[in-house]
């Protein structure tokens, strides 16, 4: 099995506490697992309200925080244009990672939403490192309404894997 690069970085040295990177590592990898995914590369960034409002309005044109952002890349190596070299096929590009993308995630919004939703922090963490990574790997919704296939798929999976000690 060939092993994922997940890069996590935090806003706030504050934030390590409320998302530690002990455990999104282990979620992100149960996740990447249970969709039958490997080999992907991507980064998970913690920020404030303030920082993702930014990018919302820079890249969404939503002057507004959210809870989470994913900008995909989805470059494989297939994708990847080789210098004409010599190169069994075998051995063509079999090294590299599928780089997928990033995702930001505000801690801020995520624990006004958790308590919204009426669900621990720490559920709705789970949830939004699903939500990101099955946008990562291409998946879209037109709306938040449950009926989307993305957000059944997510429930689902959250509910799969919810019940397992992660």
């Amino acid at each position: 099995m060939k092993e994922s690069i997940i890069d996590i970085s935090y806003e706030n040295e504050q934030f390590r506490e409320i998302a530690p990177e002990e455990l999104v590592l282990t979620r992100l990898h149960a996740i990447l697992e249970e969709l039958g995914q490997e080999g992907c590369e991507f980064s998970v960034t913690f920020a404030t309200d303030a920082s993702i409002q930014e990018l919302n309005k820079t890249y969404r044109g939503k002057d507004e925080p959210t809870d989470i952002l994913s900008f995909v890349q989805m470059d494989s190596p297939d994708d990847f244009d080789w210098p004409d070299f010599e190169m069994d096929e075998e051995e063509e590009g079999e090294d590299m990672n599928t780089v997928l993308g990033d995702m930001v995630i505000s801690l801020d919004t995520l624990q006004r939403n958790a308590q919204s939703f009426t669900v621990s922090p720490d559920e709705e963490l789970f949830r939004l490192l699903i939500h990101g990574i099955l946008h990562l790997l291409g998946g879209d919704h037109k709306t938040n309404d449950e009926s989307e296939p993305m957000l059944k798929e997510q429930e689902e999976l959250l509910s799969r894997l919810g019940g397992k000690k992660l």
